[in-house]
């Protein structure tokens, strides 16, 4: 599928000499919905001003539906709708203003419907005729999305969007989320929040120093770099791990009820029938068990602590 986004040894070095992006290529395919990981000043924000047109790289190329983002800088941008960290503190206009005032930046004509079905889907309507000033932060946020929104952009940028947000304007954002992308936006978003990613995101990439460290869909990675856990709650308490099953890696917890066993989550079936075979020739029995996965959360500190 040809991507909506393709970036190309993109590079960042600024004045100081902090190199912030070093050689980014990366591909972002129209309609899915993409999630950029990494830590604090892991280059997050350049690239996306960078393909934003806020931050002009020192290397590389960019295109943005084909077109490039510094030589053909205003088509490329009004392809784009960007929600950035910084919330607005001031501002006199009213909310139906300000989007109104937006929409119009980007030369498109007035459509009234099209403007209200965005204010309600982010539960705005009720305060179109309010100053940017008397919102609350949570009202400000729904305010600068419905603005990235006002053009009608096929991508949409959401960086951090929901940092301090409440779970009710969370809950509106992802539902907005999954409307736009059904109708064929492309989103790309960073987040602190990795259990969104995890449920939202199509595919996911990791940047740390200014560099791609992987890029792979969502399932495809917890599959390849996840672990998963048997945990088997005994009758009785052991005080250690029989010698036995010593080249089992079996861990003890909960002052030794719990008997925990974890295994490789591309081997979904590994071991298992050898363990509770061993443990019947132990003489150690169980109540009850139970499994689980590696949280997206898990390989990205996992990742991380590699590379560091």
């Amino acid at each position: 599928m040809q991507p909506v986004i393709s970036i190309t040894n993109l590079k960042k070095t600024y004045d100081s000499g902090f190199e912030a992006l070093k050689g980014v290529s990366l591909s972002i395919v129209r309609g899915e919905i993409f999630a950029l990981l990494g830590p604090n000043g892991a280059g997050k924000t350049t690239l996306i001003g960078a393909v934003c047109g806020l931050v002009n790289p020192t290397e590389g190329t960019i295109l943005v539906d084909g077109h490039d983002a510094v030589r053909d800088y205003r088509r490329a941008r009004t392809k784009i709708g960007l929600v950035p960290q910084e919330i607005p503190r001031e501002g006199f206009e009213t909310v139906w203003a300000t989007v109104n005032f937006s929409r119009g930046l980007f030369g498109k004509p007035n459509d009234h419907a099209y403007v209200e079905r965005i204010l309600r889907q982010l539960s705005l309507w009720d305060k179109r005729n309010e100053r940017l000033i008397a919102l609350s932060g949570g009202m400000k946020r729904r305010v600068m999305i419905a603005k990235a929104l006002s053009h009608e952009p096929p991508v949409l940028f959401l960086d951090e969007p929901t940092a301090g947000v409440d779970v009710e304007l969370r809950k509106d954002m992802w539902s907005l989320v999954h409307e736009l992308r059904a109708s064929g936006v492309t989103i790309i978003l960073t987040t602190h929040y990795i259990e969104e990613a995890e449920e939202m995101a199509d595919r996911i990439g990791i940047i740390n120093g200014g560099r791609i460290l992987l890029v792979e869909e969502k399932d495809a990675l917890m599959r390849r770099l996840g672990t998963k856990q048997l945990t088997l709650h005994l009758h009785e308490p052991l005080t250690h791990v029989p010698s036995a099953l010593a080249d089992l890696g079996l861990t003890l917890s909960a002052g030794g009820m719990d008997l925990v066993f974890t295994y490789d989550a591309r081997d979904s079936g590994i071991g298992i029938a050898d363990l509770l075979q061993r443990l019947n020739q132990q003489g150690i029995e169980f109540r009850d068990l139970r499994s689980s996965e590696s949280s997206l959360e898990e390989i990205f500190v996992n990742l991380l602590r590699t590379e560091l």
